[in-house]
């Protein structure tokens, strides 16, 4: 049995997880913690890099400890050490990257990067229902929205991506224009559950292009100049009718895409992981596309759909089942930009 210490610091949440794998079973979740800096980043509308990076060294170790605890481990108990390498903020990656890398030494146990992406499309395997290879994957989060061809461990393929915004990034933007906060997502959601989807007529971006690409970044100047029509002195049930329409025109994008991509290659399941997976309205609508046309979805635990340590060790734990080896020495490095279709495949030397 393998037990893997898994710690991710890509952005502005500090996530800390063990997992343990026995043989070729899926690894399983023993215990993991998180914190937000919501809070912290709210007043300046956004993530402040620096801020951030500062925040994570004060929470990690604190949060490794955590896990410790309600696992009734020590660490000289862990086996392998993994962190997020990218992408991601450069400052807050290597936090987490230096962090494992100096407990990996002190415990001269393998130190494992991992790329973020593949940590979320991975993540539903820790759900009472996971998937199995091959799937499509479509990744939905603040910074990334993309199609994947999933074929196994390490061996991803691109079908779409966004050309400029994200969807997480649109629900965000548009959430700060209803005058919602940071991070406005959940908030925007919470608040299109009392307005009507089809009160203001508000694009859908590339919906017919013939290609599994997005764009949403008309669609936040859309909701901007609907807001500026409403003006200041906009009625409660006129942000929640522009919020519902916002979330209808990007949940609408996102599983016609997704529908496509399951089309066009054949396959029978689809993963949907990163912190917009979490939406309700984009759920029904995929599950009820999937009633209708014979394929299966996947979707992480709730409290894995945000960035999280388990979706960390996970990966790592899943390469190592597959042959995968540490780097030797304990040299570490990020990578902010980090494409996932180039992450080498199992049965390479390292996971750089």
């Amino acid at each position: 049995m393998t037990s893997v210490l898994g710690i991710e610091s890509s952005c502005d949440e500090t996530g800390v997880a063990l997992v343990s794998a026995h043989g070729r079973e899926t690894p399983r979740l023993i215990a993991h913690a998180l914190h937000s800096q919501a809070e912290m980043h709210r007043d300046y509308g956004g993530v402040v890099p620096e801020l951030a990076s500062r925040d994570h060294v004060r929470r990690v170790f604190p949060l490794v400890q955590q896990v410790l605890d309600q696992a009734h481990r020590a660490l000289a108990d862990v086996d392998a050490i993994a962190y997020t390498r990218g992408p991601g903020l450069a400052g807050a990656l290597l936090v987490g990257a230096a962090s494992a890398a100096a407990m990996a030494a002190a415990l001269r146990k393998p130190c494992l990067p991992v790329h973020h992406l593949e940590g979320h499309l991975l993540s539903p395997f820790l759900s009472v229902d996971p998937p199995r290879f091959p799937f499509v994957a479509l990744l939905v989060s603040g910074g990334h929205t993309q199609l994947m061809q999933v074929r196994e461990v390490g061996d991803y393929a691109l079908l779409g991506e966004t050309v400029d915004d994200a969807a997480g990034e649109a629900f965000d933007k548009a959430a700060k224009l209803l005058g919602l906060g940071y991070p406005g997502g959940a908030a925007l959601a919470a608040l299109a559950e009392h307005g009507r989807a089809d009160a203001y007529a508000l694009p859908r971006p590339l919906l017919h292009s013939g290609d599994l690409d997005f764009s949403f970044a008309g669609l936040k100047t859309a909701v901007w100049l609907q807001q500026r029509k409403l003006g200041p002195a906009a009625s409660d049930a006129e942000r929640a009718d522009l919020a519902a329409s916002t979330q209808a025109a990007i949940v609408e994008v996102l599983v016609s895409k997704a529908v496509h991509a399951v089309r066009d290659t054949g396959l029978e399941r689809l993963v949907v992981a990163g912190g917009v997976g979490a939406n309700r309205l984009l759920r029904r609508r995929l599950d009820e596309q999937a009633q209708r046309r014979g394929f299966r979805v996947h979707y992480p635990e709730a409290a894995l759909c945000t960035d999280n340590g388990a979706m960390i060790a996970l990966a790592a734990a899943m390469r190592l089942q597959r042959g995968e080896h540490a780097p030797p020495g304990y040299a570490f490095d990020v990578a902010p930009r980090w494409p996932l279709d180039r992450l080498a495949a199992p049965g390479a030397a390292t996971l750089s």
